[in-house]
């Protein structure tokens, strides 16, 4: 009971000094990385070596992601490349239903690219298409962050349902995980989806543009003045090639690392993880907007657009830091332990599994190891709870994806990235990000219940 109340009063306090007292969740984040630690009976040297490698272990895995896909978006906006692939999807999807849009490309874009890198890939897309038909950029952001949640953590390849279908002694038959997930994870996606729609009616279209070159994407106006200025716009190909070949290159990587090896064990194979790694996939992502860069002093022109790319993502860059620190010390405490004692006991069939995933993604941040802890932790019990057949299993995968996606708040990384990407006050982060993922979970749960009562 202790471990819980002092979680719920770290939360508490992170909300109140981010969104009440305004203070920057950089060190707000520290503060209760530091204190929750020693709160929670953790000797200090463990305390300061957690938020170390916290620290470094969240950007060692998505700093230079971020900074790449920070310069790309940049170069987007600079070279009007962003107002092409805004024009091009208007025209291709109509105007009519832009969070759908958003959502439903975040839903297709998650299944093989982890959500993070996905988010980072978007965003210029995002933000281009969100100023040009003057829509909420908040709006838009939580319709392509929950497009991209529902398929992280219910469709494999992504890592964390593969793992949970490994434990669960279901990871040769992936295909009836897919197929299950990939309905639940279409519903969660348009729950997510109308609830951004709550959000359309902020006057904050433009708010996530990275330059002042991106308001030209805003108004007829602008945009005629930034044709004259800068001539021809880039064509399709050029304009979507910089987040076109990451996604390439990740969903390439990711169908050669299934488990069933469709690519055998060679030289392709080894190539394709190589190129699909994310990092990788955003360098040369990079290396593709290239071309955008003014003919005439492109050196300068070059120099000037990673300023600016590294600049914009310093503050994202150190608060996901700060979130990924806060995460690794509640990770070093026994708090996941006593949850997954406490409630793997209750015996509520189906809805155990969510639970005790709910518990543990809320308590430390990760999906995927909320579903990996869990599906650990619930394997040895899926006779009690009568889940033992291979459609059992399957289900039991799907309640435990939608315990690990609620809810996202300060010590999960996505929520920061789609937070700060976004430029999103904290407080209205809480209100429309982390409510959504709550809001999803609970529908993942019910829907995966619902599925129980007509396949069991």
């Amino acid at each position: 009971m202790l471990y819980t109340l002092i979680l719920i009063a770290l939360v508490a306090f992170i909300v109140i000094a981010t969104s009440g007292l305004r203070l920057h969740p950089f060190i707000v984040l520290l503060a209760a990385a530091f204190t929750g630690g020693l709160a929670f009976g953790l000797p200090a040297p463990q305390v300061i070596e957690a938020i170390s490698q916290g620290f470094g272990g969240i950007l060692g895995s998505i700093g230079l992601v971020i900074v790449f896909g920070t310069i790309i978006g940049v170069i987007l906006e600079k070279s009007g490349a962003a107002l092409t692939m805004a024009e091009t999807l208007i025209r291709l999807l109509g105007r009519r239903f832009p969070t759908l849009t958003m959502s439903l490309i975040g839903y297709l874009v998650s299944i093989p690219v982890f959500c993070d890198s996905a988010y980072v890939i978007l965003n210029a897309l995002k933000n281009a298409v969100a100023a040009r038909m003057g829509v909420s950029v908040t709006a838009m952001s939580v319709a392509l962050a929950t497009g991209l949640y529902a398929t992280h953590t219910f469709v494999p390849p992504t890592p964390g349902p593969i793992a949970a279908a490994g434990n669960l002694g279901i990871g040769t038959n992936l295909g009836l995980v897919i197929g299950l997930g990939a309905v639940v994870a279409l519903v969660t996606a348009l729950t997510g989806m109308l609830w951004a729609n709550r959000f359309l009616g902020r006057g904050d279209a433009e708010a996530g543009l990275l330059t002042d070159d991106g308001d030209a994407i805003a108004t007829d106006d602008a945009f005629e003045a930034f044709r004259k200025t800068h001539g021809a716009l880039p064509g399709r190909l050029a304009a979507f090639a910089p987040i076109g070949l990451p996604i390439a290159l990740i969903c390439a990587g990711s169908i050669a690392a299934f488990p069933s090896a469709p690519l055998g064990a060679g030289a392709v194979t080894s190539t394709l993880k190589t190129l699909g790694d994310p990092l990788v996939a955003l360098a040369l992502g990079l290396a593709a907007a290239l071309p955008l860069l003014p003919k005439t002093e492109r050196r300068a022109a070059l120099q000037d657009r990673v300023a600016t790319g590294i600049t914009a993502a310093a503050p994202i860059l150190m608060i996901t830091g700060a979130g990924g620190a806060f995460g690794a010390v509640l990770k070093a405490t026994p708090l996941a332990d006593f949850i997954g004692e406490t409630l793997s006991s209750l015996g509520i069939g189906i809805f155990m599994p969510f639970i005790v995933a709910a518990a543990l993604k809320t308590a430390q941040g990760s999906s995927t190891v909320a579903l990996v802890a869990t599906s650990a932790l619930v394997a040895p019990l899926l006779g009690d709870i009568g889940l033992e057949s291979d459609m059992g299993r399957a289900l039991c995968v799907l309640a435990i994806g939608a315990g690990a996606m609620t809810v996202s708040h300060a010590n999960d990384s996505f929520f920061w990235v789609v937070s700060q990407f976004s430029r999103m006050p904290v407080a209205l982060a809480y209100r429309s990000m982390t409510i959504a993922t709550l809001i999803q979970g609970v529908t993942g749960i019910v829907t995966v219940w619902l599925m129980s009562l007509a396949l069991l």
